[in-house]
């Protein structure tokens, strides 16, 4: 598996992310993750949609939070377009977070079994197991149209021009 030594920092100190880096142009990897409910979703799951692909660390952060409720509000009423949420959280925990920010808008997905979707994704933190701070838009096909890995983990993403990327593809 490839690592990729200094790819971010969180809190100023050099992280490694396991996994390749994703670029604009390539075909997102396909996933199973833990829905609140316990089920499985894959990217098959939300087919003919455009996708952004929000992945923080973990929700009960204040970044984490910030990020969530901002696509929750901006991108949640697009038609056409589904916000995933993807995080190491317990579903349980997600489902309890989202119920308290009274988050309907955004689909919150978690890697905490198999840790498969950040590798894939190369945003898992080797140091602290963890995800990267990470912003995909995927088009209807599950092609990469934008993509952000937020070099310091404990800053925000540029929601503008995500928001801008979905809006296009719709």
């Amino acid at each position: 598996m490839t690592e990729r030594a200094a790819a971010v920092t969180l809190k100023a100190n050099p992280m490694t992310l396991i996994g390749a880096e994703l670029k604009v142009g390539d075909q997102a990897p396909d996933f199973t993750l833990k829905a609140n409910d316990m089920s499985d979703k894959t990217l098959a799951d939300f087919a003919g949609k455009v996708k952004i692909i929000s992945i923080v660390p973990s929700l009960d952060t204040p970044v984490c939070d910030t990020q969530t409720r901002k696509f929750n509000q901006d991108a949640g009423g697009l038609d056409g377009v589904v916000v995933l949420t993807v995080s190491v959280d317990l579903p349980m925990a997600q489902k309890r977070w989202c119920g308290a920010a009274g988050v309907e808008n955004v689909v919150c997905l978690s890697d905490f079994k198999d840790h498969s979707f950040g590798k894939a994704y190369g945003v898992r933190i080797k140091e602290v197991g963890l995800l990267a701070r990470q912003v995909m838009v995927l088009d209807k096909d599950n092609t990469i149209k934008y993509i952000e890995l937020v070099p310091e983990v404990t800053h925000e993403p540029n929601y503008d021009a995500a928001l801008d990327a979905a809006k296009k593809l719709v």
